[in-house]
């Protein structure tokens, strides 16, 4: 439990819980592939460090290899060994066999995640104040209507979210409404999937065309509950001086 790879594989974690869990307590939540390139980042920098020198890259991967062809080991080092060699092989053999093996999904379908909306939609801006008064309506209105698929935690994860393909939006992700303005966002529950334009196709999306059901106010006040129910802020722009 001591030497440059036990120290590599501490520094390699703690790097990915500051990242993965304390860094979103002050600031918006990294995407995830984000967080493996800071990961690999940090691995390169230490393979780096530990190849720099014959003794360096001893002290490193010398364990490994003792660990390997078994030299010095006795008992529970050698089972342990042996269950490498057993387990290592059927894991990559399974996942080789999941990748490769026939499928009855449908392929899937290159689109475009957030098409532009019509003009008349641009750069609108919320009317109601984002208070607790507002906050608590729009997430009641979220509950009764959108949590079926969205999830209660606003997680994608509704008891209605196994029957689409795609999944509903993940709005707890960094990637889903953080990346949009209020006014996309009031386009897209006003109108639905059907309300898509041509560029925007091919398109599956089951959003029901809520203008139908919903007055203006009620979806303002449902995108103010979404963001503070995500733990997530709207995209703005700064205006120009």
């Amino acid at each position: 439990m001591k030497g440059p790879l036990f120290n590599s594989a501490v520094v390699l974690a703690g790097i990915y819980v500051f990242l993965k869990f304390i860094l979103p307590l002050f600031t918006a939540p990294l995407p995830a592939s984000l967080i493996f390139l800071y990961l690999a980042l940090t691995f390169s920098a230490l393979m780096i460090f530990y190849t720099m020198s014959g003794e360096s890259l001893e002290s490193f991967m010398g364990p490994v290899q003792r660990f390997l062809t078994g030299e010095g080991q006795t008992g529970v080092a050698n089972i342990a060994r042996v269950l490498v060699f057993i387990v290592f092989p059927l894991l990559v053999g399974w996942q080789t066999y999941t990748k490769l093996a026939p499928s009855d999904d449908p392929p899937p379908e290159s689109r475009t995640i957030h098409p532009a909306p019509p003009g008349e939609f641009v750069g609108l801006a919320n009317p109601y104040p984002k208070n607790n008064q507002t906050i608590q309506e729009g997430k009641g209105i979220y509950a009764s209507n959108c949590s079926p698929c969205h999830g209660e935690n606003f997680d994608g994860k509704g008891i209605a979210a196994v029957g689409f393909n795609p999944p509903p939006a993940n709005f707890a992700d960094s990637g889903t409404i953080a990346q949009l303005q209020e006014s996309y966002l009031f386009w897209r529950i006003k109108k639905g999937g059907v309300g898509l334009p041509i560029e925007g196709m091919p398109w599956k999306s089951a959003m029901p065309r809520w203008e139908n059901e919903l007055s203006d106010e009620k979806i303002w006040k449902v995108i103010i509950g979404e963001f503070d129910g995500a733990h997530q802020s709207p995209r703005t722009w700064e205006e120009e001086e």
